[in-house]
């Protein structure tokens, strides 16, 4: 279930996670069928907006080795 209060908008997500831009972020909206982003966008209205759990949970995912390994 998905809570309003994890809900963020581009804007509010770039400011949170200053790693990422807002055009970094509309990238992955635009590209979210083939990068898996689509997980994590809840559209309302013409609105868009990104689960901030689900995008951790991406996030966690694109890493290149599991946590632990040796690099």
């Amino acid at each position: 279930m998905v809570e309003y209060t994890d809900l963020r908008t581009v804007k509010q997500l770039a400011k949170e996670a200053p790693f990422v831009t807002e055009s970094t972020i509309r990238w992955w909206i635009y590209h979210a069928n083939s990068n898996g982003f689509d997980a994590v966008l809840i559209k309302i209205g013409g609105r868009v907006y990104i689960d901030k759990n689900a995008f951790n949970k991406w996030l966690e995912g694109q890493r290149l080795a599991a946590p632990g390994d040796a690099a």
